[in-house]
């Protein structure tokens, strides 16, 4: 049995943030119905890009749910999600902040009429604050957040972290969030509502300088790979592919200019201490990088892996290396699902490995309102005509 086995989600969220706090959810062994309005769905499911017409992303990020459809800017589709609520743990919702209440479903009335339920509210700024109504993406949260400020090269404009790293993180924090909610409800027998703002999310991990700021003035630069407090720590170049290699210790720095023929720079006062080795990080990148240049980048984690001078190092691995990564197979992260039209299709496995309830992949996400029949009559006890009249009246 999965650890979240017997929770049920009704997951109102959609293309990206929402949808992976949910999955999470899943794939720990919630039960989790995904709701998406009747006329297109989730717009997760045009996303670029696409295979053979198949929107892959949307299957991915919404594996291990069930799909039904419900209009919610309808009345009626209103009046059936509150039908919804006693038979679900968790209502999940990532619109802009306020827009719930707008509809009359303010999470917190909904706790205070359904005590066990827990309302995760996930959006740009929150729900409270003067920003709490603005609308985000990735690109805005990392910008409100301090990332952009924070992330580049001296010489480049502030730069977006790769991939949609502020809407993942606050899935994550909205995932944590759910979790520890429910914890508290197995002591006090009470839901709540939990608010997860994307904003506060990149802020957190902003690696200390809002504290350091206050404390001492100091603005972190934009160092591109580089690390503010020791080197080497970057990204080198080798004959065939790039690699990285990371030192934060005088031990390690020792065996790393042993490995490239530079014994006597171990001992060397001016590169002793990261504080030492951070102020002459050019003169160290240099000597490393001329090292990793006339090598292949298996020579390079050869010589500093494990087996040889045991310096923390990695190949910049492609999408496609990783499909076919030795340590990701083992560790169960590629899972392939059959799919009607493409096969099979590849997809990231569990990330949390729980020894007595582990999670696991199952399906891929759901047709537009796939179960539909499932979920309506075996929860809502609605029979096949009122089904029919709702579909009529495009509610649902």
């Amino acid at each position: 049995m999965s650890a979240l086995a017997g929770v049920r989600v009704l997951d109102l969220t959609r293309f990206l943030a929402g949808p992976f706090c949910t999955a999470i959810l899943a794939d720990l062994g919630a039960e989790v119905i995904k709701v998406e309005a009747p006329r297109g769905g989730d717009e997760g499911r045009y996303g670029y890009p696409t295979a053979d017409g198949v929107a892959i992303a949307f299957l991915a990020l919404n594996r291990n749910k069930k799909g039904i459809t419900l209009d919610l800017r309808h009345a009626e589709g209103r009046t059936l999600l509150r039908r919804f609520l006693p038979h679900v743990d968790v209502l999940a919702e990532n619109f802009a902040g306020g827009t719930l209440a707008r509809w009359g479903l303010a999470p917190e009335d909904l706790v205070r009429e359904h005590p066990r339920l827990i309302v995760a509210s996930m959006s740009g700024f929150g729900q409270t604050g003067p920003w709490a109504a603005r609308g985000s993406y990735d690109i805005v949260s990392q910008a409100a957040g301090g990332l952009m400020s924070i992330t580049g090269f001296p010489d480049t404009p502030p730069t977006r972290g790769g991939g949609s790293l502020g809407d993942y993180l606050q899935g994550l924090f909205g995932a944590i969030g759910v979790l520890a909610a429910l914890n508290a409800r197995n002591r006090t027998g009470r839901g709540q509502a939990v608010d997860v703002s994307s904003q506060d999310a990149v802020f957190s991990i902003l690696d200390n300088w809002p504290a350091i700021h206050a404390a001492t003035g100091k603005l972190p630069a934009r160092v591109g790979n580089r690390h503010l407090a020791t080197a080497p720590y970057d990204c080198f170049q080798a004959r065939d592919g790039w690699v990285v290699i990371a030192v934060a210790s005088n031990r390690i720095f020792r065996r790393l200019a042993e490995a490239i023929g530079r014994p006597e720079l171990g001992d060397d006062p001016r590169f002793r201490g990261a504080g030492g080795r951070n102020e002459r990080s050019a003169e160290i990148n240099e000597m490393v990088g001329a090292w990793v240049a006339g090598r292949t980048v298996g020579d390079v984690t050869e010589a500093l892996g494990p087996a040889g001078a045991n310096v923390p190092c990695s190949p910049v691995h492609t999408v496609a290396d990783l499909l076919h990564h030795p340590q990701l197979l083992a560790r169960d992260m590629i899972v392939r699902l059959p799919h009607a039209k493409l096969g099979e299709l590849a997809v990231p496995g569990v990330a949390v490995k729980l020894s007595d309830t582990p999670g696991g992949v199952w399906r891929l996400g759901p047709e537009l309102g796939e179960h539909n029949a499932e979920v309506y009559q075996g929860l809502l006890g609605l029979g096949a005509e009122e089904l029919a009249r709702l579909r009529a009246a495009e509610v649902i």
